[in-house]
């Protein structure tokens, strides 16, 4: 499977190539790291969800899930396709930053740009307003593995659609079915279900007792 955007991915390397040695150590680094970030991101929308509705929290335990199966499906279609990666198919072009991944290790669509994509769209689901962070985030980390040489722009594209669909779909299905096993673990008598799924919504506190009043 090969589609036209060679020299797209020759522009692109032959510019990391002529950047100064700390920003291609940086994108190297971040090439990587940022899928650390997105689960700390994750972690964090967790621990924070425990003290809120039912709904809320099931969206926030769904993000990680949801992104696990975006993975898969990618996985899946790299095993059909069995696209050559660009930094061993592509004529004319400069040594990839990062080392070339070995045959049958194929190209399409990028699972990296994937878990972006997926992380992304799961994270901007539990609160709107992540989206100025995840999306950058997201599209940075697609456009550092073209950087980096091991990706075509079309896998990195492919990539961020699928993984933001699949995570979509996944939190959609699932949010009614869990918000009820998170109902169900607040209720448990196990103390290791309700640390889990935190104690939920602060109870109002009770109007105060006032009594009776005598008559003057």
């Amino acid at each position: 499977m090969t589609f036209e955007d060679d020299e797209l991915y020759r522009d692109i390397t032959g510019f990391a190539q002529d950047t100064p040695a700390w920003v291609q150590h940086t994108v190297e680094v971040w090439t990587e790291a940022g899928i650390l970030l997105f689960g700390a991101l994750f972690v964090v929308a967790w621990w924070r969800s425990r003290r809120g509705d039912g709904r809320a929290f099931a969206i926030a335990a769904l993000a990680p899930l949801a992104t696990a199966v975006a993975y898969v499906c990618s996985e899946l279609l790299k095993s059909a396709l069995t696209e050559e990666r660009p930094c061993r198919a592509v004529d004319g072009a400069v040594s990839s930053l990062a080392a070339c991944p070995p045959t049958g290790d194929w190209s399409f669509p990028s699972n990296h740009a994937t878990i972006a994509g997926a992380s992304a769209v799961a994270l901007v689901l539990i609160r709107r307003a992540l989206v100025w962070l995840t999306v950058p985030l997201a599209l940075l980390m697609a456009f550092s593995r073209v950087f980096v040489g091991v990706h075509y722009p079309h896998d990195v594209a492919a990539g961020l659609l699928l993984g933001a669909v699949v995570a979509a779909a996944a939190v959609r299905l699932g949010t009614r079915p869990v918000t009820r096993l998170a109902e169900a673990m607040r209720d448990s008598g196990a103390p290791a279900a309700r640390w889990l799924s935190g104690p939920g919504p602060a109870a109002a506190p009770a109007p105060p007792y006032l009594g009776s009043h005598r008559r003057r």
